[in-house]
């Protein structure tokens, strides 16, 4: 590291490579917090956990018991060691608690005065957190598997939910009632997630191995379908079209929306260029003996050896829209 400092300094090293190194040397350190402890309150198994955006103060968990914990990760002792205490829960005698295993928990994008919860008793609740009450109910004729709310959204309160079914259903909050249906998978739908970019850009995993890109002003399905081969045709037929080999069961965008990561029961993870749907190639597999994986993303571009001016990339025309830096413009 002080090679590093010391190379930019003298301007030989460029001060996004310093800094992804000193990211890469960080994310390799993690290691479990010594000095913090969570207080146990679920009697089962910890399925889903959320972090509020707005302080990252209070933390969401469901249970496959069904209970919901919300806790206060301030350390209001000031000790050095302490336990993180829980503020409240939806316990098994709560009147509105969920019957069966909650798979997903959301806090409110905008303030945590509200925060979702969808669960294996097919419902998905919106709850009011100062009264501990649901303010809305979903009800659907599949298992819920998934949801997500966009964290970017101004002029939609859209919630995507996954089910088993093989539609993506939108929540609309400001109606309560599911305002329209996506249409395109094959088999379960086993998880959602709105770009962090764009507030109509949708993408949606599959157990029929696949990974679909959404935008969800269009009635005229899909934008694309992610392929691992990139338009070339495998020798298994099969797999042509396909994200994985096998289900899709987790996604999620990067920070700044340009890439999308999936993963699969393969034991394959990958990146995806989110605007065009490119397989990156960046393959990542585990094994039986593998605990952690940490992903750092490239921060730059390598300059091009030849002086030859670069094109600029093509867009799919929703992103072109959604990106613009004037909504007036026009």
């Amino acid at each position: 590291m002080l090679g590093f400092l010391s190379a930019r300094q003298t301007g030989l090293e460029d001060p996004l490579r310093l800094r992804r190194a000193e990211s890469t040397r960080r994310v390799l350190g993690l290691e479990l917090n010594k000095d913090r402890d969570i207080e146990r309150i679920h009697g089962s198994g910890v399925n889903t956990l959320d972090i509020e955006p707005v302080e990252a103060r209070y933390m969401l968990s469901g249970g496959s018991d069904g209970v919901i914990v919300l806790y206060d990760l301030e350390n209001s002792s000031r000790q050095p060691y302490y336990t993180c205490k829980a503020v409240c829960s939806v316990g098994r005698n709560h009147p509105d608690v969920h019957k069966y295993s909650v798979e997903t928990v959301q806090w409110y994008p905008h303030d945590t005065g509200m925060f979702t919860s969808s669960s294996f008793d097919k419902t998905l609740k919106v709850w009011d957190t100062n009264t501990l009450q649901t303010a809305d109910i979903f009800n659907f004729e599949e298992t819920v598997y998934s949801h997500h709310m966009s964290p970017v959204a101004t002029k939609h309160c859209l919630v995507a939910v996954g089910t088993r079914g093989p539609k993506v259903q939108l929540c609309d909050l400001k109606s309560g009632s599911c305002s329209h249906i996506l249409q395109g998978h094959r088999q379960e739908i086993l998880a959602v997630s709105w770009s962090p970019r764009c507030e109509y850009i949708l993408a949606t995993a599959s157990a029929d191995s696949r990974v679909k890109l959404w935008d969800v002003r269009r009635a005229s399905g899909c934008l694309f379908t992610l392929d691992q081969h990139n338009g070339k045709k495998s020798q298994a037929v099969e797999s042509a079209n396909t994200a994985h080999n096998g289900k899709v069961n987790g996604l999620c965008f990067t920070s700044d929306g340009l890439h999308l990561l999936t993963v699969g029961t393969d034991n394959r993870m990958r990146l995806w260029n989110s605007s065009n749907g490119e397989n990156t190639l960046e393959l990542y597999s585990g094994s039986r003996d593998c605990n952690i994986l940490a992903w750092v993303p490239s921060l730059y571009e390598p300059v091009p050896d030849n002086d030859e001016p670069t094109t600029k990339s093509q867009l799919n025309p929703a992103f072109e829209d959604a990106w613009s830096s004037s909504d007036e413009e026009g």
